[in-house]
């Protein structure tokens, strides 16, 4: 009888250990379920969804459509210039208007009658001139390529000439050429260098403009030419604003893929990386540099910032946290919020709001919020509406995700 009870007992404590071992087991089991549940619903929020990292959480979020602007832009209830009425009609001006226009040259155009045709219909007399109506109208000048002749005249003495076995030649200053044998001027160069990289203007359509206007310049030597002047005056400008920029207290920095084509040794298809560095938005001298590598590799910051110290703003790629001790890192708001939004993405849509994620993407919202209105201040001002205000609010963040 004893050890029928004690065999009992060993069994019941060897089924309670293996309850115990298969609760535990599903436990874990419905966590890691869970886990790719998320992950799931992130790969396919990826593969399928927006890009966009807009949420419900977000305020004063507005932005135009990339490709139908105008039909978005539009409104037909909209009002047009209002009328005031004195003496006679005229549109009323207004003050955005007035400072829209205020940069651009006027050319003004009077309308007015020949003496003959003021003889009042009613006595005969001459009529006055009582006011005038203003209307304004945008005139586009097209731009016009002209052939510029530098002629430079030479002189030589013709009393030398008969009477000596020296004749002096002397000749006229004119300005040398931008690139020598070349038909390029400043002009011209500046032009396609703004259309190219300020418009992102294709070269190949920039040549077809050209041969619309009657000029043929080939894409070819229109990329010799600003490679030319790159190398010639802008390339001194550049180590110029380096230099400046190197002596900020504050820059920010970030990488990001491109790829070149035809480059010696590498195929087409290799990412090559643009760095690019930039003072902060109260800097005197805003200035934004961008330095081509073929790598993403530690080297490349560390050389570029090796005169720096200061404050760096960057994400959180490992390469930043390893510069110089003279090199503070300051984390990225954005880039933070980047993590929690792609948390939040995972979670099914009726569990959102209560979760962890929604809670982080609040606080850092209320910081952006916050930040927005201190756009106008000055920095010192903007310092002190940050330790007032968003610091209270970013040390519950922190206080609340330790």
């Amino acid at each position: 009888m004893e050890m029928i009870l004690e065999n009992s007992g060993l069994q019941i404590e060897s089924l309670s250990a293996r309850v115990a071992e298969l609760i535990d087991q599903n436990a874990k089991l419905k966590k890691l379920v869970d886990y790719y549940e998320e992950q799931f619903l992130l790969l396919k929020r990826r593969q399928f969804g927006s890009s966009s990292e807009r949420t419900v959480f977000d305020t004063d979020y507005r932005q135009i459509g990339l490709f139908n602007e105008a039909e978005a832009a539009a409104d037909k209830a909209a009002p047009e210039p209002e009328l005031e009425e004195i003496t006679y009609k005229r549109k009323k001006s207004k003050g955005k208007r007035e400072e829209d226009l205020s940069t651009l040259p006027v050319e003004r155009i009077d309308h007015e009658l020949p003496e003959t045709e003021r003889e009042c219909p009613e006595c005969g007399d001459t009529m006055n001139d009582i006011g005038i109506d203003i209307r304004r109208e945008l005139k586009i000048i097209p731009a016009k390529v002209v052939v510029v002749e530098h002629a430079t005249h030479a002189y030589a003495c013709a009393n030398c000439k008969e009477n000596s076995d020296k004749t002096p030649i002397i000749k006229a200053e004119s300005p040398k050429a931008l690139i020598p044998g070349s038909l390029a001027s400043p002009s011209i160069v500046a032009h396609i260098a703004y259309q190219k990289y300020s418009n992102g203007m294709p070269l190949y359509r920039l040549e077809k403009g050209f041969t619309y206007d009657g000029l043929n310049i080939s894409r070819q030597t229109m990329s010799n030419w600003v490679i030319s002047c790159t190398f010639m005056f802008l390339a001194a400008i550049y180590s110029l604003m380096k230099k400046i920029l190197l002596t900020e207290t504050i820059l920010h920095s970030d990488e990001t893929t491109v790829q070149v084509l035809h480059e010696p040794g590498r195929p087409a298809q290799c990412n090559s990386y643009e760095w690019i560095y930039r003072t902060s938005g109260c800097a005197e001298h805003r200035i934004i540099i961008y330095e081509y590598k073929e790598t993403r590799k530690q080297e490349h910051p560390r050389e570029f910032l090796k005169d720096f110290k200061g404050f760096l703003h960057c994400d959180g790629y490992q390469v930043y946290h390893n510069l110089p001790p003279d090199i503070t890192i300051v984390g990225c708001w954005a880039h933070a919020r980047r993590k929690w939004e792609n948390l939040l993405k995972s979670i099914p849509k009726e569990k959102r709001n209560d979760s962890d994620a929604a809670r982080g993407i609040r606080y850092i919202n209320k910081l952006f919020e916050l930040e927005r209105t201190y756009k106008n201040l000055t920095p010192e001002e903007r310092y002190e509406k940050r330790l007032e205000e968003s610091k209270p609010v970013a040390d519950e963040f922190f206080s609340w995700n330790v």
